[in-house]
């Protein structure tokens, strides 16, 4: 980890003029010549070689990944340094699991510098959204520059604190209401459970990570679940069906005991709930990577309807990230 840290540090501080752009937003910044992809031959973050087993419908989306890419800087108090998963590598695993959009979220590795996540989204093009992270100094111009790069919502992640607090995001969420975009909060179950009050006051939409990384094997039954059941209740909250891993104790393949959470989150609110991979799964051991293709398979375990299914791969992230 050490070795990577450093190979971060080097190799962004070769590039004197990308320290120069503007770190808060990444409007200011010349993207640097794009590069190939950082692995010698297939990345190991985007899993073994199968592919999904049902059919993907067509305009499938991908509703939460990350992109890493060393030529940016890491924010000093980062605490995950994930290896480089880049722009050529996500579309290998794109074209391997047959999702058509997807929604690149800005880790906290690179703070509210969101110049890496404007790089991806300039080469993804139309079929890609972004999640940025900002301080509370954002310029309302700033916002719009974001708006206009695709950028549709603001995240907050409480377990990696980088550069923003929790008390930015009820104000951030007042302002980015004119632009139709939400906060998305990655938070677990007892940071819910401490800042539930906040959550349900927000202006905007609000979007919580990773099923709301619910315990086990309390599941449905956990205080957080209610708090969530809360939220859906209220009609301006939606979650994403990713990162299983997190909490399920059942574990891998199918992480059964996640799958219920799931199933229950989805007959709470089936029109908003989305499908997230979560690649590369930075809170992972490189020796202990999910395979992508296994997680979206395992949506058809949790959610058998496949109308259900349509809605949380299509139809619900075509509305909330205006696809």
């Amino acid at each position: 980890m050490k070795q990577e840290k450093q190979s971060h540090r080097d190799q962004a501080q070769g590039d004197e003029d990308h320290r120069r752009g503007n770190r808060t937003t990444g409007l200011a910044a010349t993207p640097p010549p794009s590069g190939e992809s950082a692995f010698a031959e297939e990345p190991a973050s985007v899993g073994r070689a199968g592919q999904p087993r049902f059919p993907v419908p067509p305009k499938a989306t991908d509703s939460h990944h990350h992109i890493y890419d060393a030529r940016y800087p890491v924010d000093p108090s980062a605490q995950l340094q994930p290896p480089d998963a880049t722009v050529a590598d996500y579309r290998a695993l794109q074209r391997r699991l047959g999702v058509e959009r997807h929604v690149v979220v800005q880790p906290s590795t690179y703070g509210t510098d969101n110049r890496c996540l404007l790089d991806a989204l300039s080469q993804f093009g139309e079929t890609a959204r972004g999640i940025a992270t900002v301080p509370d100094t954002v310029t309302d111009a700033e916002l719009a520059g974001l708006h206009d790069r695709g950028v549709r919502g603001l995240r907050f992640n409480l377990e990696y604190l980088v550069g923003v607090t929790v008390s930015m995001m009820e104000p951030l969420s007042k302002r980015i209401e004119p632009l139709g975009w939400h906060i998305q909060v990655n938070a677990t179950a007892a940071q819910l459970l401490a800042h539930r009050p906040l959550l349900a006051s927000l202006s905007s939409p609000l979007v919580i990570d990773h099923m709301g990384q619910i315990p086990q094997p309390d599941g449905a039954e956990h205080a957080a679940f209610r708090a969530v059941e809360a939220l859906l209740a209220a009609g301006r909250t939606w979650v994403k069906l990713s990162g299983p891993y997190l909490a399920s104790r059942s574990g891998e393949p199918v992480y059964a005991d996640a799958g219920m959470v799931a199933l229950r989150l989805t007959q709470l609110a089936a029109d908003r709930m989305l499908w997230g991979s979560d690649w590369p799964h930075p809170t992972q051991a490189a020796d202990n990577k999910p395979d992508a293709a296994r997680l979206l398979d395992d949506l058809t375990l949790w959610i058998p309807d496949q109308s259900t299914r349509h809605r949380i791969l299509v139809e619900n992230p075509a509305k909330l990230y205006g696809f």
